[in-house]
């Protein structure tokens, strides 16, 4: 099941803003969550390699269950096709998410918020209301607010902390979004690192 508790509990575990809002600082309070918190424990390999899969997986805020679909599955297929590094894949795969691609547009503050204004059928794809945050988007879809929803509150600001992306056109005023290409792997970066993530998952 998708992690449905504190959010500034998750940064505190892993030590790391997993969701780039100045909401959770974890220089605030370094000490770890629980009991024991101020004690600092040595990782052994197998911890390092379950907390750089637990990162990336809160980061983008998905279940053990299809994080690792995607992971073992989708990117491996994805890397092998297009004969890349499996660990750009599984960047790669990750960011063609569509919730991804609206977080990073700057239409949601976080993947979270991303997530809701789509399951709530705000956007279309192409045209077309719809409604699944996983669906990968291809070079050429276009994602746009529904009509009605562009004088809401919700949209009239714009979250300002992201980059622009080479592989997404985005137009804030009209609230738009262009896939013009596929994501870039040296674009996209990530406090945890991908080969041991991959490495957790063979090991299993």
């Amino acid at each position: 099941m998708r992690y449905t508790g504190p959010k500034f509990k998750l940064c505190r575990r892993e030590w790391i803003n997993l969701f780039w809002t100045a909401k959770y600082n974890v220089k605030k309070r370094r000490k770890l969550p629980g009991q024991h918190g101020n004690g600092m424990t040595r990782l052994s390999e197998y911890g390092k390699l379950l907390r750089n899969k637990q990162v990336l997986k809160r980061i983008y805020q998905m279940s053990e269950k299809q994080f690792k679909r995607f992971v073992t599955q989708v990117a491996l297929k994805y890397s092998k096709n297009a004969g890349i590094d499996y660990d750009k894949s599984v960047k790669i795969i990750l960011e063609r998410r569509l919730d991804t691609v609206l977080y990073r547009s700057g239409m949601a503050n976080t993947i979270m918020q991303a997530r809701q204004m789509i399951t709530h059928g705000h956007f279309l794809l192409n045209g077309i209301k719809h409604n699944i945050p996983s669906y990968l988007v291809k070079k050429g879809d276009v994602i746009e607010l529904r009509e009605k929803l562009k004088n809401s509150p919700l949209y009239e600001q714009e979250n300002k902390n992201i980059k622009a992306l080479s592989y997404i056109k985005t137009n804030l005023a009209d609230k738009k979004i262009e896939v013009i290409d596929l994501p870039r792997a040296d674009e996209i970066e990530v406090p945890a690192d991908v080969l041991k993530v991959i490495e957790f998952y063979a090991r299993a």
